[in-house]
């Protein structure tokens, strides 16, 4: 009896077996066989990705899906499997795509080419690991560009690491630093609690915070007073720790979370990641003060343009927008507009007076904030790695694009001003010499509250 039990156990699992490898050779045929026809039918019925000004991006060509225009925001469009998109627009949008539908992006081909080309030089010339870029344009919260380094080709996708392929600007979390302090002191302004001309007492270090305090140190020689707008020019955290000595923290946490962070962004169907900003319920006196340079906080680069595009959009803050058929998502006031114009014209004269050099240009007024970041690194700040980082807007009288620069792990010349606040200069250049020629974008209805 036990030998014919054995023996059907067997046969059992022969015809298990050959029921398995019968399944195995069908999937083969799909995949290398028969249905090639079918699959070509699939690729060449999906829509194209393109530009507003019309540039093909990703379209189909005899059952392959191609991208013209190379490298081109390679992060952004993603790439394709045999039949759906895997990353990026081809797979945030595969239902629309694959129905026959074009998508058109607002990406400004010619800005954003010049964007990558001037990214991929600085982080080069600065032996960085990565970084990114985010333009947006000032009243419609459309992304003009959103450029990574290192590039990627989707038409080799499968050569380039998952690094590569990483759509930094809108996934990558990084302290922002003190381009915070330009977001902090607008929203004093709007409090009440400085003026451009308040003059404070600014040693280059001072402890802060109470019993579970620490010492604060200022990285740039100043002078021993300083008013708000040297607060800005000199990047002073000691200084920022007296702006904001008498903000409560529920006031200044939501002002910061209305400036976007701490939540998602407003980007239907793409993939973003949100930064991180503790819960007030967790803020004490040094929290407050190191959140207010930007510090113990985080941030992705489409966030921090965002942000920054507040202060831009004379205090009204506008989600971003990357699929030109999409509604304007969300807006909403965050400080007055004479608030932003008074922030405008500090950061304008912190280029002017202080980093024109870097991040200035002969006859034209630019403006905006550097930030130099430690990144933690086992739970600790390192004292090798740091972030680059540049917010800022053109012109500083009424902008009309902000750009947002983060450059990761740069081995020398780390600093802001060194790094990420001449590849701001250098886009903004770029962007007046195309710009003299286009009229000026009408405002779009949103869904502001």
């Amino acid at each position: 009896m036990e030998i014919k039990i054995r023996n059907r156990s067997r046969i059992i699992q022969a015809i298990a077996l050959l029921a398995f490898m019968s399944l195995v050779w069908a999937y083969a045929q799909l995949e290398w066989g028969l249905p090639q026809n079918i699959k070509r039918a699939v690729l060449q019925s999906r829509g194209s990705i393109l530009t507003e000004s019309g540039t093909t991006l990703a379209r189909t060509v005899d059952g392959k899906r191609v991208y013209p225009q190379g490298k081109l925001a390679g992060q952004v469009l993603g790439m394709m499997g045999m039949t759906d998109g895997l990353e990026g627009i081809e797979a945030a949008y595969n239902t629309q795509l694959s129905a026959g539908q074009n998508v058109t992006v607002t990406l400004d081909p010619s800005l954003q080419a010049t964007a990558e080309s001037v990214l991929a030089k600085g982080v080069q010339a600065h032996q960085g690991v990565y970084g990114s870029v985010v333009v947006i344009e000032v009243r419609t919260g459309k992304v003009l560009v959103a450029a990574s380094y290192p590039p990627f080709d989707p038409n080799n996708w499968k050569t380039f690491s998952a690094e590569a392929r990483r759509n930094r600007p809108f996934l990558d979390r990084f302290e922002p630093g003190s381009t915070v302090k330009g977001l902090t002191v607008a929203a004093a302004l709007n409090e009440g609690l400085t003026t451009a001309d308040t003059t404070y007492q600014t040693p280059m270090q001072r402890f802060v915070g109470g019993r579970w305090g620490s010492i604060i140190h200022d990285a740039v020689d100043h002078p021993k007073t300083l008013t708000t707008q040297g607060i800005l020019r000199y990047s002073s955290n000691v200084g920022m720790s007296h702006i904001v000595e008498n903000f409560p923290n529920e006031k200044l946490y939501a002002y910061l979370h209305a400036f976007g962070f701490g939540q998602d962004v407003d980007l239907p169907t793409m993939i973003t990641a949100t930064g991180s900003l503790q819960p007030v319920s967790k803020w004490n006196d040094l929290v407050r003060i190191t959140n207010a340079f930007g510090q113990g906080m985080s941030s992705t680069p489409l966030q921090l343009a965002a942000a920054y595009n507040t202060l831009a959009n004379d205090g009204r803050y506008v989600s971003p927008r990357l699929v030109a058929s999409e509604p304007a998502g969300e807006s909403r006031n965050v400080v007055r507009v004479n608030s932003a114009q008074t922030t405008r014209t500090l950061l304008r004269n912190v280029i002017r007076d202080g980093i024109h050099a870097a991040a200035g240009i002969q006859g034209y007024d630019l403006a905006g904030k550097t930030g130099t970041a430690q990144v933690v690194v086992d739970g600790k700040y390192s004292a090798t790695i740091y972030d680059s980082v540049f917010a800022g807007f053109y012109p500083a009288d009424e902008p009309r694009i902000t750009i947002a620069v983060m450059v990761h792990g740069a081995k020398y010349d780390y600093h802001g001003s060194m790094l990420a606040a001449p590849i701001y200069r250098d886009i903004t250049a770029a962007f007046i010499s195309k710009a003299a020629s286009l009229p000026a974008p009408e405002p779009e209805v949103s869904t502001g509250k």
